[in-house]
Protein backbone atom coordinates (compact mmCIF):
# COMPACT_ATOMS: atom_id res chain seq x y z
CA UNK A 1 0.00 0.00 0.00
CA UNK A 2 2.44 2.55 0.73
CA UNK A 3 4.43 2.06 -2.05
CA UNK A 4 1.69 2.37 -4.17
CA UNK A 5 0.83 5.43 -2.82
CA UNK A 6 4.18 6.75 -3.31
CA UNK A 7 3.84 5.70 -6.91
CA UNK A 8 0.89 7.72 -7.09
CA UNK A 9 1.79 10.76 -5.53
CA UNK A 10 4.87 10.92 -8.23
CA UNK A 11 2.75 10.20 -11.04
CA UNK A 12 0.24 13.00 -9.95
CA UNK A 13 3.64 15.77 -10.78
CA UNK A 14 3.59 15.69 -14.37
CA UNK A 15 -0.09 16.18 -14.18
CA UNK A 16 0.03 19.23 -11.64
CA UNK A 17 2.79 20.56 -13.38
CA UNK A 18 0.41 20.56 -16.61
CA UNK A 19 -2.17 21.67 -15.34
CA UNK A 20 -0.30 25.11 -14.06
CA UNK A 21 0.61 25.24 -17.20
CA UNK A 22 -2.68 24.94 -18.56
CA UNK A 23 -3.99 27.43 -15.93
CA UNK A 24 -1.39 29.89 -15.99
CA UNK A 25 -1.96 30.40 -19.58
CA UNK A 26 -5.85 30.60 -19.61
CA UNK A 27 -5.58 33.44 -17.05
CA UNK A 28 -3.02 35.66 -19.35
CA UNK A 29 -6.18 35.03 -21.56
CA UNK A 30 -8.28 37.07 -19.55
CA UNK A 31 -9.71 40.36 -20.91
CA UNK A 32 -8.65 43.56 -18.78
CA UNK A 33 -5.80 44.99 -17.37
CA UNK A 34 -4.17 43.59 -13.82
CA UNK A 35 -2.51 46.88 -13.78
CA UNK A 36 -4.96 49.42 -14.06
CA UNK A 37 -7.05 47.29 -11.93
CA UNK A 38 -3.86 47.61 -9.47
CA UNK A 39 -4.56 51.12 -9.87
CA UNK A 40 -7.97 51.55 -9.12
CA UNK A 41 -10.31 53.57 -11.19
CA UNK A 42 -10.13 57.34 -11.73
CA UNK A 43 -6.13 56.32 -11.36
CA UNK A 44 -3.62 59.81 -13.14
CA UNK A 45 -0.77 57.06 -13.64
CA UNK A 46 0.43 58.02 -16.98
CA UNK A 47 1.09 55.29 -19.36
CA UNK A 48 4.43 56.00 -19.23
CA UNK A 49 4.32 55.20 -15.61
CA UNK A 50 1.95 52.19 -16.35
CA UNK A 51 4.51 50.74 -18.51
CA UNK A 52 7.80 51.35 -15.50
CA UNK A 53 4.90 49.31 -13.27
CA UNK A 54 4.10 46.71 -15.43
CA UNK A 55 7.86 46.33 -16.08
CA UNK A 56 8.15 45.97 -12.33
CA UNK A 57 5.48 43.53 -11.84
CA UNK A 58 7.06 41.41 -14.42
CA UNK A 59 3.52 41.47 -16.37
CA UNK A 60 5.74 43.14 -19.67
CA UNK A 61 7.57 39.31 -20.13
CA UNK A 62 5.88 36.53 -22.70
CA UNK A 63 3.64 34.30 -20.66
CA UNK A 64 6.26 31.48 -20.74
CA UNK A 65 8.83 33.61 -19.43
CA UNK A 66 6.40 34.49 -16.69
CA UNK A 67 5.44 31.27 -15.67
CA UNK A 68 8.88 29.89 -15.32
CA UNK A 69 9.60 32.48 -12.81
CA UNK A 70 6.49 32.13 -10.93
CA UNK A 71 7.19 28.15 -10.94
CA UNK A 72 10.39 28.56 -9.81
CA UNK A 73 9.70 30.85 -7.01
CA UNK A 74 6.74 28.61 -6.02
CA UNK A 75 9.05 25.35 -6.11
CA UNK A 76 11.93 27.13 -4.21
CA UNK A 77 10.54 29.35 -2.21
CA UNK A 78 6.74 28.85 -1.49
CA UNK A 79 6.15 32.45 -2.80
CA UNK A 80 2.62 32.34 -4.83
CA UNK A 81 3.55 35.90 -5.40
CA UNK A 82 1.41 39.16 -4.14
CA UNK A 83 -2.27 40.19 -4.78
CA UNK A 84 -2.40 43.37 -6.42
CA UNK A 85 -6.10 44.33 -4.62
CA UNK A 86 -5.05 42.88 -1.09
CA UNK A 87 -1.64 44.45 -1.10
CA UNK A 88 0.35 41.20 0.84
CA UNK A 89 1.14 37.69 -0.14
CA UNK A 90 -0.96 35.35 -1.48
CA UNK A 91 0.32 32.10 0.57
CA UNK A 92 -0.94 34.59 3.40
CA UNK A 93 -3.78 35.58 1.80
CA UNK A 94 -5.22 32.02 1.23
CA UNK A 95 -3.90 31.15 5.18
CA UNK A 96 -6.60 33.61 6.38
CA UNK A 97 -9.67 32.08 4.36
CA UNK A 98 -9.06 28.83 3.71
CA UNK A 99 -10.08 27.05 7.03
CA UNK A 100 -13.29 29.09 6.51
CA UNK A 101 -14.35 27.50 3.68
CA UNK A 102 -12.98 24.11 4.86
CA UNK A 103 -15.27 24.25 8.15
CA UNK A 104 -18.58 25.26 6.25
CA UNK A 105 -17.82 22.25 3.80
CA UNK A 106 -16.69 19.63 6.33
CA UNK A 107 -19.77 20.58 8.47
CA UNK A 108 -21.95 20.01 5.02
CA UNK A 109 -20.24 16.84 4.17
CA UNK A 110 -21.33 15.26 7.37
CA UNK A 111 -24.60 16.57 7.72
CA UNK A 112 -25.16 15.38 3.69
CA UNK A 113 -23.72 11.83 4.13
CA UNK A 114 -25.41 11.57 7.59
CA UNK A 115 -28.45 12.11 6.25
CA UNK A 116 -28.38 10.56 2.73
CA UNK A 117 -27.27 7.46 3.93
CA UNK A 118 -30.29 5.83 6.21
CA UNK A 119 -32.49 7.71 3.84
CA UNK A 120 -30.72 6.20 0.87
CA UNK A 121 -30.92 2.82 2.71
CA UNK A 122 -34.30 2.86 3.44
CA UNK A 123 -35.44 4.20 0.15
CA UNK A 124 -33.89 0.97 -1.54
CA UNK A 125 -35.08 -1.48 0.92
CA UNK A 126 -39.15 0.43 0.06
CA UNK A 127 -38.36 0.76 -3.09
CA UNK A 128 -41.19 2.62 -5.07
CA UNK A 129 -43.31 2.94 -2.03
CA UNK A 130 -44.07 6.36 -0.81
CA UNK A 131 -41.67 7.12 1.01
CA UNK A 132 -39.26 6.40 -1.79
CA UNK A 133 -41.18 8.14 -4.33
CA UNK A 134 -41.07 11.22 -2.10
CA UNK A 135 -37.26 11.35 -1.62
CA UNK A 136 -36.96 10.62 -5.35
CA UNK A 137 -38.58 13.78 -6.53
CA UNK A 138 -36.50 15.88 -4.27
CA UNK A 139 -33.55 14.34 -5.66
CA UNK A 140 -34.78 15.00 -8.82
CA UNK A 141 -35.51 18.76 -7.39
CA UNK A 142 -32.22 19.52 -5.54
CA UNK A 143 -30.02 18.12 -7.93
CA UNK A 144 -32.10 20.64 -10.90
CA UNK A 145 -32.40 23.80 -9.28
CA UNK A 146 -28.97 25.95 -8.83
CA UNK A 147 -27.35 26.91 -5.55
CA UNK A 148 -27.18 29.91 -5.46
CA UNK A 149 -31.48 29.96 -6.65
CA UNK A 150 -31.65 27.67 -3.46
CA UNK A 151 -29.87 30.37 -1.27
CA UNK A 152 -32.01 33.02 -2.22
CA UNK A 153 -35.38 31.26 -1.41
CA UNK A 154 -34.11 30.54 1.99
CA UNK A 155 -33.32 34.23 2.29
CA UNK A 156 -36.06 35.29 1.15
CA UNK A 157 -38.54 32.90 3.03
CA UNK A 158 -36.71 31.89 6.50
CA UNK A 159 -33.56 34.77 7.03
CA UNK A 160 -35.72 38.02 6.85
CA UNK A 161 -38.77 36.94 8.13
CA UNK A 162 -36.65 35.61 11.18
CA UNK A 163 -33.92 38.47 11.55
CA UNK A 164 -31.89 35.88 14.48
CA UNK A 165 -30.82 34.19 11.49
CA UNK A 166 -27.90 36.65 9.87
CA UNK A 167 -27.90 37.30 5.91
CA UNK A 168 -23.97 37.46 5.57
CA UNK A 169 -20.99 37.23 6.63
CA UNK A 170 -19.48 35.28 9.16
CA UNK A 171 -19.65 37.67 12.29
CA UNK A 172 -21.58 40.48 13.66
CA UNK A 173 -19.58 43.62 12.34
CA UNK A 174 -20.73 45.75 15.82
CA UNK A 175 -19.61 42.28 18.33
CA UNK A 176 -16.25 41.91 16.26
CA UNK A 177 -15.16 45.80 15.84
CA UNK A 178 -16.11 46.11 20.24
CA UNK A 179 -14.86 42.48 21.32
CA UNK A 180 -16.73 39.11 22.37
CA UNK A 181 -17.91 38.94 25.90
CA UNK A 182 -16.88 35.30 25.97
CA UNK A 183 -15.37 33.10 23.27
CA UNK A 184 -18.55 30.46 23.72
CA UNK A 185 -20.36 34.00 22.46
CA UNK A 186 -17.86 34.53 19.41
CA UNK A 187 -18.55 30.54 18.88
CA UNK A 188 -22.19 31.01 18.45
CA UNK A 189 -22.54 34.36 16.01
CA UNK A 190 -20.60 32.18 13.82
CA UNK A 191 -22.58 29.48 14.20
CA UNK A 192 -25.71 31.25 13.34
CA UNK A 193 -23.73 32.75 10.93
CA UNK A 194 -23.14 29.32 9.24
CA UNK A 195 -26.83 28.14 9.17
CA UNK A 196 -27.66 29.65 5.57
CA UNK A 197 -24.47 28.83 4.01
CA UNK A 198 -24.37 24.83 5.55
CA UNK A 199 -28.22 24.33 5.00
CA UNK A 200 -27.46 25.06 1.40
CA UNK A 201 -24.42 23.26 0.71
CA UNK A 202 -25.96 20.15 2.81
CA UNK A 203 -28.82 20.07 0.81
CA UNK A 204 -28.07 20.69 -2.52
CA UNK A 205 -25.48 17.42 -1.83
CA UNK A 206 -28.14 15.42 -0.34
CA UNK A 207 -30.18 15.40 -3.69
CA UNK A 208 -27.67 13.59 -5.30
CA UNK A 209 -26.12 11.85 -2.80
CA UNK A 210 -29.58 9.69 -1.23
CA UNK A 211 -30.12 8.76 -5.47
CA UNK A 212 -26.74 7.16 -5.21
CA UNK A 213 -26.67 5.44 -2.26
CA UNK A 214 -30.08 3.99 -3.18
CA UNK A 215 -28.95 3.05 -6.08
CA UNK A 216 -26.21 1.44 -4.63
CA UNK A 217 -27.90 -0.63 -2.19
CA UNK A 218 -30.41 -1.66 -5.00
CA UNK A 219 -27.78 -3.12 -6.51
CA UNK A 220 -26.36 -5.25 -3.89
CA UNK A 221 -29.90 -6.35 -2.36
CA UNK A 222 -30.27 -8.13 -6.02
CA UNK A 223 -27.46 -10.22 -5.29
CA UNK A 224 -27.69 -13.83 -4.56
CA UNK A 225 -25.74 -14.13 -1.35
CA UNK A 226 -28.32 -11.11 0.13
CA UNK A 227 -31.22 -13.69 -0.74
CA UNK A 228 -29.07 -16.64 0.91
CA UNK A 229 -28.58 -14.65 3.61
CA UNK A 230 -32.37 -13.89 4.25
CA UNK A 231 -33.11 -17.72 3.17
CA UNK A 232 -30.90 -18.62 6.45
CA UNK A 233 -33.53 -16.62 8.71
CA UNK A 234 -31.59 -13.76 9.38
CA UNK A 235 -33.28 -10.74 10.54
CA UNK A 236 -33.93 -8.25 8.02
CA UNK A 237 -31.54 -5.40 9.57
CA UNK A 238 -29.03 -7.51 9.78
CA UNK A 239 -28.99 -8.64 5.98
CA UNK A 240 -29.40 -5.08 4.91
CA UNK A 241 -26.52 -3.58 7.46
CA UNK A 242 -24.40 -6.17 8.08
CA UNK A 243 -24.14 -7.87 4.44
CA UNK A 244 -25.59 -5.49 1.69
CA UNK A 245 -24.81 -2.08 3.04
CA UNK A 246 -21.14 -2.93 3.72
CA UNK A 247 -20.53 -4.25 0.15
CA UNK A 248 -22.56 -0.84 -1.22
CA UNK A 249 -20.16 0.83 0.82
CA UNK A 250 -17.87 0.68 -1.67
CA UNK A 251 -18.65 2.74 -4.72
CA UNK A 252 -20.15 5.35 -1.76
CA UNK A 253 -16.12 5.40 -0.65
CA UNK A 254 -15.47 6.28 -4.11
CA UNK A 255 -17.47 8.80 -4.02
CA UNK A 256 -16.58 10.76 -1.11
CA UNK A 257 -12.87 10.90 -2.34
CA UNK A 258 -14.10 12.99 -5.45
CA UNK A 259 -17.13 14.81 -3.81
CA UNK A 260 -15.07 16.50 -1.19
CA UNK A 261 -13.08 18.84 -3.69
CA UNK A 262 -16.16 18.99 -5.93
CA UNK A 263 -17.82 20.91 -2.48
CA UNK A 264 -14.94 23.37 -2.48
CA UNK A 265 -15.09 24.66 -6.04
CA UNK A 266 -19.23 24.83 -5.55
CA UNK A 267 -18.65 26.97 -2.42
CA UNK A 268 -17.21 30.06 -4.54
CA UNK A 269 -21.01 30.91 -5.81
CA UNK A 270 -22.44 30.43 -2.07
CA UNK A 271 -19.74 32.37 -0.41
CA UNK A 272 -20.30 35.44 -2.93
CA UNK A 273 -24.03 35.22 -2.23
CA UNK A 274 -23.61 34.99 1.61
CA UNK A 275 -20.52 37.30 1.40
CA UNK A 276 -18.85 34.28 3.49
CA UNK A 277 -15.00 35.48 3.89
CA UNK A 278 -13.67 32.39 2.19
CA UNK A 279 -11.24 31.14 -0.64
CA UNK A 280 -14.41 30.67 -2.95
CA UNK A 281 -15.51 34.84 -2.46
CA UNK A 282 -12.01 35.90 -2.63
CA UNK A 283 -11.66 33.91 -6.26
CA UNK A 284 -14.32 35.81 -7.57
CA UNK A 285 -13.13 38.68 -6.36
CA UNK A 286 -9.45 38.73 -8.05
CA UNK A 287 -11.36 37.55 -11.04
CA UNK A 288 -13.23 40.42 -11.12
CA UNK A 289 -10.28 42.46 -10.21
CA UNK A 290 -7.64 40.48 -12.49
CA UNK A 291 -6.00 39.75 -10.04
CA UNK A 292 -3.90 37.04 -11.18
CA UNK A 293 -1.31 35.72 -8.51
CA UNK A 294 -4.96 34.85 -6.57
CA UNK A 295 -6.91 33.39 -9.35
CA UNK A 296 -3.75 30.91 -10.10
CA UNK A 297 -3.26 29.90 -6.80
CA UNK A 298 -6.63 29.27 -5.99
CA UNK A 299 -7.08 26.90 -9.06
CA UNK A 300 -3.84 25.40 -8.31
CA UNK A 301 -5.53 24.23 -4.73
CA UNK A 302 -8.70 23.28 -6.25
CA UNK A 303 -6.66 20.96 -8.84
CA UNK A 304 -4.40 19.56 -6.30
CA UNK A 305 -7.89 18.89 -4.13
CA UNK A 306 -8.91 17.07 -7.08
CA UNK A 307 -6.13 14.74 -7.91
CA UNK A 308 -5.80 14.42 -4.17
CA UNK A 309 -9.24 13.47 -4.02
CA UNK A 310 -9.20 10.69 -6.77
CA UNK A 311 -5.47 9.76 -4.83
CA UNK A 312 -7.88 9.32 -1.91
CA UNK A 313 -10.66 7.35 -3.83
CA UNK A 314 -8.48 4.78 -5.16
CA UNK A 315 -6.59 4.30 -1.35
CA UNK A 316 -10.24 3.83 0.52
CA UNK A 317 -11.48 1.26 -2.36
CA UNK A 318 -8.60 -0.98 -1.54
CA UNK A 319 -9.08 -0.56 2.27
CA UNK A 320 -12.78 -1.25 1.75
CA UNK A 321 -13.07 -4.21 -1.04
CA UNK A 322 -10.34 -6.72 0.15
CA UNK A 323 -10.44 -8.41 -3.40
CA UNK A 324 -8.79 -5.27 -4.76
CA UNK A 325 -4.97 -5.79 -4.20
CA UNK A 326 -2.20 -3.08 -4.65
CA UNK A 327 1.53 -3.10 -4.60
Amino acid sequence: MFKFIIRRLIGLIPVVLIISIILFGLVQLMPGDPVSAYLGVGSKVTPEQQAQIREKLGLDKPWYIQYTKWLQRTLLEGDLGTSLKYRKPVTELMGEYIWNTFIINLIATVIAFGIAIPIGIKSAVKKYGAFDNFWTVFSLIGVSMPSFFFALILVFFIAIPFPVIPLNGMRTSLLAAMGYPSKLAEIKDVLLHMILPVTVLSLTSLAGLIKYVRNSVIDVINQDYIRTARSKGLKEKSVIYKHAFRNALIPLVTLAGMYIPSLFAGAMILETVFLWPGIGNILYTSILDRDYSVVIATNIFYSLLMVLGNLLSDVSYALVDPRVKVD
